[in-house]
């Protein structure tokens, strides 16, 4: 995806979540909103984008959301139990 499209795609996200009262609540929501709804290449390439352009373009609030919570963002998801209920041996 588009540089340009993933950090107007983010600002939104953190133009929702400005209004909170609480900027720590509104930061760790950004990030878990990001988290949860953005696939992991997504998270890479917006990551990469802050790490090889210092975030040009990026909102402030959201910046600190990228930066304070990046270890939620980087991390993988859990693998799916595939498990069959029986046992292997």
């Amino acid at each position: 995806m588009n540089n340009d499209n993933l950090v107007r795609m983010v600002n939104r996200i953190g133009a929702f979540f400005a209004a909170m009262p609480n900027r720590d609540e509104a930061l760790h929501d950004i990030a878990q909103h990001v988290r949860r709804f953005w696939e992991p290449r997504m998270r890479q390439q917006l990551l990469a984008h802050v790490d090889d352009l210092g975030g040009a373009g990026i909102d402030a609030i959201v910046l600190g959301a990228l930066c304070t919570h990046r270890a939620l963002l980087e991390a993988a998801r859990p693998p799916a139990d595939h498990s069959t209920g029986g046992d292997a041996g």
